[in-house]
């Protein structure tokens, strides 16, 4: 989103990231349309972990990993849980006054959260960012390992609460070395890393690092954290390098096709749950499959909206987008999550409630999740203490429809039962 793209130059204006790429094997089938295969859903009768797994993209998924897409799904019929990007990465106090857990502060608390501080519960789900983890940046100050460890850290203890992870990836160029964002760098570059591109490997390299990270997130019971990984969001946009203005639609395809299939079957990497989700620029079901690489792929769809959920917009707008993804969730056996949203320093301070609620309420939606952008000084998006949306916030928490992180355990989410 470009309001997002602004907010993201204010805190990550040191970064240089870079690198993607992806490329096609189009399996026998795997078109980007739906198709007309029976699905049977989750109901009544508990499924078997075969069962859960031959619904995935993965099916060599980790038990745990199986659980979450299946409890998930099971919750999205009468709740959405609430996400919030960075939960305990970084965060403010007031108007004037952040803080984060990074390498250059010290004595920050691995438990503080915004969210934790004025509701009383920890979010149900917690936003990470590979572009700390792969990017291309000297280390030779520690600050590249120092963000892998905290990571790592953050979101172990997120799931030894119950919590979900989910991990976004603003990859910095690849080609050029540079920012995520083509105004900042603007060097074309999914041709260049598909399969046969000058920059394949480089793209391959950061994949390894992608899955090795992934590979370390162990919890307290000696099993994998599954995580809900999203690539290359936002790509109906031009913000991004891999933007509908920058490659076609089948090369986008490709490289989530590619990645999916290089870090499952060449990495090794099984507690992914693999997430798709454009911005809102779509208005029908055909738009907002343009450029889908195919159920084969794909376990959760998704939509990040910022436009229809300003100050002065209508709930219906957003919902009746939010139902085309729902719809399709429904119809294809896929999760569904609102996984980008807010109101930037929330000047309606009733946002929660008459905004994102009632947009959440209407159409009778099964999304699983709903998250907000990350808390910094000049671009927050939950309400701190003394602030003026601090009550509504409070209100919305209490909503029965809403699940916080209080509401969760491990049991909850990462056992079939």
């Amino acid at each position: 989103m470009q309001t997002l793209a602004s907010s993201y130059k204010l805190r990550l204006a040191f970064f240089t990231v870079a690198a993607i790429l992806l490329a096609a094997s189009c399996k026998k089938g795997d078109s980007g349309t739906p198709d007309d295969t029976d699905i049977t859903p989750p109901g009544s009768e508990v499924p078997s972990l075969a069962t859960v797994r031959s619904w995935l993209a993965d099916k060599n998924a980790t038990e745990e990993t199986a659980a979450l897409f299946y409890n998930l799904k099971k919750m999205a019929k009468t709740n959405v849980l609430f996400g919030h990007q960075d939960a305990t990465k970084r965060g403010v106090t007031d108007a004037n006054t952040q803080w984060a857990n990074e390498q250059q502060f010290s004595g920050v608390s691995s438990l503080k959260s915004d969210v934790k501080d004025v509701t009383g519960a920890y979010p149900a789900v917690y936003g990470f960012d590979y572009l700390q983890i792969s990017g291309f940046f000297d280390d030779t100050w520690g600050w590249f390992s120092y963000e892998k460890q905290i990571a790592r850290q953050l979101s172990i203890e997120a799931y030894n609460r119950g919590g979900v992870c989910t991990y976004s990836w603003h990859y910095g160029n690849p080609v050029s070395k540079g920012s995520f964002y083509w105004s900042d760098s603007p060097v074309e570059a999914v041709s260049k890393i598909l399969p046969g591109g000058s920059e394949h490997e480089t793209f391959k390299n950061s994949l390894k690092i992608v899955a090795d990270h992934a590979k370390t997130l162990v919890g307290a019971d000696g099993k994998l954290v599954p995580v809900i990984f999203r690539p290359f969001h936002e790509f109906d946009g031009d913000w991004f390098w891999w933007g509908k203005a920058h490659c076609t639609a089948e090369q986008y395809k490709a490289l989530y096709k590619f990645t999916v299939t290089y870090l499952r079957d060449e990495l090794g990497v099984h507690n992914f749950i693999y997430a798709w989700s454009p911005g809102e620029s779509y208005t029908s079901e055909a738009q907002y499959l343009e450029r889908y690489p195919g159920d084969a792929y794909v376990d959760l769809v998704g939509t990040d909206n910022y436009g229809d959920m300003k100050v002065s917009s209508n709930p219906t707008t957003a919902a009746n987008k939010f139902k085309i993804v729902s719809d399709y969730a429904k119809r294809q056996n896929k999760l569904a999550a609102l996984t980008e949203t807010g109101l930037q320093n929330l000047p309606k301070s009733d946002w929660y409630t008459q905004i994102l609620l009632k947009s959440l309420k209407q159409n009778k939606l099964e999304f699983c999740y709903a998250m907000v952008w990350a808390n910094t000084k000049d671009a927050y998006w939950t309400p701190y203490k003394g602030h003026a949306a601090e009550s509504d916030f409070k209100t919305f928490k209490s909503d029965p429809y809403m699940l916080f992180g209080d509401k969760l355990t491990a049991t909850t989410m990462y056992k079939i039962k």
